[in-house]
């Protein structure tokens, strides 16, 4: 199964999130996916002004695998909860620190972490997007109860750790992950606080004072351990938080990010035709040859003239056939194959990508179809043609080695976070803001409007036999993106 969201990241970035969730019963999973760019003829980007290469660089992917899925009250509570496998792991380090348990020990803090962050992330959405009126009350206080019950719970395994066996290093382990953890209950917390009084402003005013008071005790353990809080006349305008934030959600998720491997996809493909194009062109001269040979004879001025000719000749037919057959083969080719694997030993999978311009007579008809679906956007195709892109990308996950990462937790697939850039499409766009009038009580007057652009683009997702079609829209200017639509199809 493929799972997408698409969304903002900056000011000129989009980010894909792309779910890629494999089957048990299969060793090979294969995804498929395929999307089409339709690209304004105003913004000049074609073929000879937008490079596979300048693609590539507009574009940064991570891949990681998904984290196991638990809900708070499973951390919370239940028996098999991923706090079993983290009290062995400091019971073991405490008696015995060698290598493979500190290892463990390690493994098992952000994995924990991880965990949590995807549990908290789910727990609130699914406050917010909960349609049972009588049951937000009780999500609220199971919320409020079981985050309570796990940072209690993990700050009681301290006392574990805080032995004479262990050397400072591996107690900080512990303390950037608890720190880490503050900062995300915390967060959570104001999204949580923020929906509601959006969404919801009973709840919020029935809730409002002990989410509060939450957020204010884990500040006030904050300031007791000595970690950095947020202020309102921070002197760095709390960059210093910001910053540290961001490396300690790196230190954590680096359990769950893969290395990728890239390199040039059919090189020996490609080579073989670049032979048979240099065997063709050979033949050609030389059969040119010997019958001239026959004709003129070995030393004569006619002869000379035509082997000069034929071999002229030659050096075109080779890179005409090799031209031919490499725009041939390239169509069927991707451009790169990344091997996708796990602290670089263990491949698990590998990504084909390819980019190209495509003609219109090119794009599928159903593909065509969805982005037709309405008479102003017909209007809009017909009055500038516009230029398709085509980005493919073909991933296979082997689910044998999948299941060999953790034996501890369940691994069901990767995330692949895609950040696409368009800066490069905006260098031909008019000013952001363009003069326009009005009537008004003392006639008529001027007053500035957006200049607003759309890149519109489709994406097909295949898996296992079903496709899936999704059409959304980029609106933006010379200042930015103003917002991505997820369209009907």
């Amino acid at each position: 199964m493929i799972d997408e969201l698409v969304k903002i990241h900056d000011k000129f970035s989009i980010e894909i999130k792309l779910k890629y969730s494999t089957k048990r019963s299969k060793k090979n999973n294969d995804f498929i996916i395929n999307t089409w760019f339709f690209v304004p003829n105003s913004l000049d980007i074609n073929r000879y002004t937008y490079s596979k290469e300048q693609f590539y660089n507009d574009m940064k992917t991570n891949v990681r695998l998904i984290s196991p899925v638990f809900l708070l009250r499973e951390i919370a509570e239940s028996d098999n909860s991923p706090f079993h496998f983290l009290e062995e792991a400091f019971h073991a380090i405490a008696n015995n620190p060698i290598k493979t348990n500190r290892e463990k020990y390690e493994h098992h803090i952000k994995m924990f972490q991880a965990i949590l962050k995807s549990s908290l992330r789910n727990a609130y959405q699914h406050i917010i997007n909960n349609i049972i009126v009588d049951d937000r009350q009780f999500l609220i206080a199971s919320y409020l109860n079981n985050t309570k019950t796990i940072l209690k719970k993990y700050r009681k395994l301290r006392k574990i750790i805080n032995v004479a066996t262990i050397k400072d290093k591996y107690l900080n382990y512990y303390l950037f992950s608890d720190e880490f953890m503050s900062n995300l209950v915390e967060q959570h917390t104001y999204y949580l606080i923020r929906e509601l009084e959006k969404k919801f402003p009973t709840d919020y005013n029935n809730n409002k004072s002990e989410l509060l008071d939450f957020i204010q005790s884990e500040i006030k353990y904050k300031k007791s351990k000595g970690y950095i809080i947020i202020e309102k006349d921070s002197p760095d305008n709390n960059g210093e938080f910001i910053y540290r934030r961001g490396m300690l959600k790196k230190y954590i998720e680096s359990q769950l990010f893969l290395i990728t491997r890239k390199k040039k996809d059919g090189v020996f493909i490609v080579q073989i035709l670049y032979s048979i194009a240099a065997g063709l062109s050979m033949i050609f001269a030389t059969i040119i040859a010997f019958s001239f040979q026959q004709k003129f004879g070995n030393f004569t001025m006619s002869f000379f003239i035509t082997l000069v000719i034929s071999y002229m000749l030659k050096d075109r037919i080779k890179e005409l056939t090799r031209y031919y057959l490499g725009g041939k083969i390239q169509k069927r080719l991707f451009d790169h194959k990344t091997k996708i694997q796990i602290n670089d030993k263990k491949t698990i999978g590998w990504c084909k990508e390819s980019f190209d311009f495509v003609k219109k007579n090119n794009v599928p008809k159903n593909v065509s179809k969805i982005r037709k679906h309405s008479r102003i956007i017909e209007v809009e195709t017909k009055g500038s043609e516009e230029k398709t892109i085509l980005f493919r990308k073909f991933i296979r996950l082997n689910r044998k080695k999948l299941n060999q990462i953790y034996t501890k937790y369940d691994i069901v697939g990767i995330n692949e976070i895609i950040r696409f850039n368009i800066s490069r499409f905006i260098k031909k766009m008019d000013n952001p803001k363009i003069p326009i009038y009005l009537l008004n009580e003392d006639g008529y007057e001027s007053i500035k409007g957006d200049k607003l652009y759309y890149l519109n683009f489709i994406i097909k997702l295949e898996y296992d036999n079903k496709s899936n079609y999704n059409r959304y829209r980029i609106v933006f200017n010379k200042s930015g993106i103003k917002k991505v639509e997820k369209l009907s199809a």
